[in-house]
């Protein structure tokens, strides 16, 4: 219903006797909506970091398809809320990063966000870093011989003004990123999984 309603809102606005188009929507995942105003606000307040070329709307639906679905996921297993001063201090990076109070509220009134909107915005990408951290950041604990088997295939990390740094000296940089690398790849596997089993609906096109 909530998808047919803003189709047909789309058809009267976008109308002759008005023929711009107020919003569209780009997607839908597991129901829930993805409008360009997301996609545009999500740009713009730097939720996502853009790529140099390509389409950057096509890129920016694919993190929000993607943060939707974790979202589903975390919503399942409720985590619990992020601290109030974490979300708090997340919005006032937002404000600096922007720029000054009055270019966000520039670009929430452009989006048709509210600072309610953005706040749950923040606290849900906390809530999706809680969970993912619980559950894939401290699950894996690489041996040693893993660790050096990952220094001797990433030389190119390790490496300074042209000499590859002893495996003494960034052992434990090599363990950290033999982690991460790992993580990104459990993560990874989640999210392919995630969107097998959720019905996503992508309506964007393309350029």
């Amino acid at each position: 219903m909530r998808i047919l309603t803003i189709v047909l809102l789309t058809v009267v606005l976008s109308a002759p006797a008005r023929a711009d188009v107020i919003d569209r929507i780009l997607a839908t995942v597991g129901g829930a909506l993805i409008l360009q105003s997301d996609a545009v606000a999500a740009a713009r307040l730097g939720f996502v970091e853009l790529p140099a070329q390509g389409d950057r709307l096509q890129f920016t639906l694919d993190r929000l398809i993607e943060r939707r679905l974790m979202l589903i996921e975390v919503d399942r297993y409720a985590p619990p809320e992020p601290p109030r001063p974490l979300l708090d201090e997340r919005m006032q990076q937002i404000d600096q990063r922007i720029g000054s109070g009055e270019r966000l509220d520039a670009i929430l009134r452009e989006t048709g966000y509210t600072v309610e909107q953005l706040r749950l915005y923040v606290r849900d990408d906390l809530r999706i870093e809680g969970y993912v951290q619980q559950r894939f950041g401290t699950a894996y604990r690489p041996t040693d011989e893993e660790v050096v088997a990952h220094y001797r295939s990433h030389e190119g990390e390790f490496t300074k003004d042209g000499k590859v740094l002893p495996f003494e000296a960034v052992r434990d940089l090599a363990r950290s990123s033999l982690v991460a690398e790992r993580q990104t790849a459990a993560v990874r596997e989640w999210m392919a999984g995630l969107r097998r089993r959720t019905e996503v609906n992508v309506l964007y096109l393309g350029r």
